[in-house]
């Protein structure tokens, strides 16, 4: 269904979109958004640190000692 649309349909689209919320309200939604991409990006990049620092820090066994036999 979608697969026709083609450049005219799209910028039909453009048009009718910018009709419809005005210049100011798609510049502060696309604003948004790119705020929202940043933000994706930062997190992404944090937690692939913190699992590159998690790898580099030396493992310690913490498993208990076995019980000895009281008689």
């Amino acid at each position: 269904m979608l697969n026709n649309i083609g450049l005219p349909g799209l910028l039909l689209i453009a048009v009718v979109v910018l009709v419809l919320f005005g210049r100011g309200k798609i510049s502060s939604l696309m604003g948004e958004v790119g705020k929202g991409i940043t933000a994706f990006k930062k997190g992404v990049k944090d937690s692939s640190e913190e699992i590159e620092n998690a790898s580099n820090t030396p493992v310690r066994d913490v498993t208990p000692e076995p019980e000895k036999d009281k008689i």
